[in-house]
């Protein structure tokens, strides 16, 4: 089941399953709205707040659907604190795994609750943005928004 919102950064299809969300991706041309509920009025309402600067944490129930691998390295971006970055090689060390940047790369580009799970928040070793399903201009308004409201 999903509900769709229009949000300040464009359309967001909230996906659910058993009162948990499973999925937050942006979607350009959708049909329709698919059901709205009481958790997805939640969500978007969580996700405006957070947009407007007022909200750094997120109180919604989520289910992460994806690999041992892929769960590990969600749930260690969860840990990394709102207004803070962390690399790929700092994720991958803090999992155990210190030789799988890519492989956390990849996670991080299959993370399917993009914005509550915080992938935005993980950069290069370099210092440069990486990539971002949600466009490197989202991902760079994500870090500033974050970095003027600590």
């Amino acid at each position: 089941m999903y509900a769709v919102y229009n949000t300040k950064i464009g359309k967001l299809k909230i996906s659910y399953a058993d009162n948990f969300i499973t999925g937050i991706s942006k979607v350009d041309d959708i049909q329709d709205n698919g059901i709205r509920t009481s958790l997805t009025d939640k969500v978007n309402s969580e996700l405006e707040e957070y947009f407007e600067g007022k909200r750094k944490s997120f109180d919604i129930p989520i289910k992460l659907i994806g690999t041992e691998f892929q769960k590990k390295v969600w749930n260690e971006l969860l840990k990394i604190p709102y207004g803070k970055k962390a690399s790929y090689k700092d994720i991958a060390i803090r999992i155990g795994n210190p030789k799988a940047c890519r492989a956390v790369g990849m996670a991080n580009h299959n993370n399917p609750i993009l914005i509550i799970v915080p992938c935005h928040r993980v950069i290069n070793g370099n210092g440069q943005l990486g990539g971002y399903a949600l466009g490197l201009d989202i991902k760079k308004k994500l870090l500033e928004l974050e970095k003027e409201n600590i």
